[in-house]
């Protein structure tokens, strides 16, 4: 059963090695702000910092959350990023399967497993 998912989000957040990624996946999921969270193997970015152009080898992580726990996790991805200026974005899920959906929102609950 597909429906609608207006309600959760995937978040992409890049960061500058694979001990950073996993620390940030592990917490933000420990703290139930994101349901799942999956490291993407070293990826380029090209990108303009303190006025010229930059290259760098980065990780992708994307992370499974409920949109009203998105600003949490936020503040808890900042406070683990090593960037100035993180990459942290938000992409709102069109439809999903019922399953998924209802798991997203139930990991992410602040009073699951209480």
């Amino acid at each position: 059963m597909i429906e609608n998912a207006s309600d959760c989000m995937e978040v992409r957040v890049t960061v500058g090695s694979r001990g950073e990624a996993a620390r940030i996946c592990s917490a933000v999921v420990e703290e139930r702000l994101a349901a799942a969270a999956q490291i993407v193997a070293p990826i380029e970015s090209v990108y303009w910092w303190a006025g010229e152009i930059r290259c760098s080898d980065e990780w992708l992580v994307f992370m499974m959350t409920a949109a009203n726990r998105f600003e949490q996790l936020v503040r808890r991805v900042r406070e683990l990023h090593s960037y100035e200026v993180p990459q942290i974005v938000a992409v709102p899920l069109v439809a999903g399967t019922a399953d998924y959906l209802e798991w997203i929102r139930r990991e992410t609950s602040p009073d699951f497993g209480e």
